[in-house]
């Protein structure tokens, strides 16, 4: 249960800052305005709540861990909000960075 809670609470961190910065892209580089800066602002502090409520005490695994998934979720985002499509090589590393969120997150310590 505690790893599908992980699993959870890494996608909503990414979904806040992942989002948190396309909002202040959209009102800088597309003129969108500060309404959109200030969503973006208020998204990214969110996401750095969501980050502490991980069952792991440890900042460094977290934040490292989460790194993997920040990769992952910016080219999928790219292709849901932009219409990017990745190449083999995106996915391929995506992959290699999901396989490193596994490894620092969910494998078994003493």
């Amino acid at each position: 249960m505690l790893t599908a809670r992980s699993i959870a609470l890494f996608a909503v961190a990414a979904l806040l800052e992942i989002g948190g910065a396309w909002l202040i892209w959209q009102g800088v580089r597309e003129h969108r305005g500060w309404a959109w800066i200030g969503a973006g602002v208020i998204s990214l502090g969110a996401y750095g709540f969501v980050a502490t409520l991980q069952p792991d005490a440890e900042f460094g695994r977290i934040l490292a861990a989460y790194g993997g998934v920040f990769v992952a979720g910016s080219l999928a985002w790219g292709m849901v909000a932009d219409g990017y499509r990745p190449d083999r090589f995106d996915v391929i590393g995506a992959l290699i960075c999901l396989a490193g969120v596994a490894v620092i997150m969910y494998v078994p310590r003493r």
